[in-house]
């Protein structure tokens, strides 16, 4: 099984990207795990909701070229069902021994995610009802996919 996560916009704070680097370079038993990420599209304030859209479906079409039908998506999203750690490792297991498909992560941008990608997601999911950081949200997710080798 393969995990990977797309995430809109790039890590540029450096502490950010040294987290994401040593938990890619964690060994792991069962799975592959690789990070891409898409350009964000630039948002200047005071958007219009037409606006907003159009820049989400923007970015979601840059995420979609990566997605492939056989793939299991998870949209991180804040409506998203919320899970404990073993939870979702109990989730991660069941799609990797019952359906034997690969799955994709997907983190939003500033604005979030376009429906395009909510609608294609197999299973929407929340860390929390609170708003995070898009960055953040790629390694607190690194870290709970890391833990996966130990549930």
């Amino acid at each position: 099984m393969d995990i990977t996560i797309i995430s809109v916009g790039k890590l540029k704070e450096k502490h950010f990207r040294e987290a994401e680097k040593e938990y890619l370079n964690k060994k792991r038993k069962h799975f592959k795990l690789r990070c891409i990420e898409v350009a964000d599209e630039k948002a200047p304030a005071n958007l219009s909701r037409v606006e907003i859209k159009k820049i989400k479906d923007k970015e979601a079409k840059k995420i979609l070229h990566y997605i492939k039908d056989a793939h299991f998506v998870i949209a991180l999203v804040i409506k998203g069902e919320i899970l404990s750690t073993k939870m979702l490792a109990n989730k991660i297991k069941t799609i990797d021994c019952e359906e034997s498909r690969n799955i994709v992560f997907v983190i939003g941008g500033s604005l979030g995610l376009s429906e395009l990608i909510i609608k294609r997601a197999n299973f929407s999911l929340s860390f929390s009802r609170m708003t995070f950081p898009h960055q953040l949200m790629k390694i607190i997710l690194l870290e709970q996919i890391c833990r996966l080798c130990r549930e």
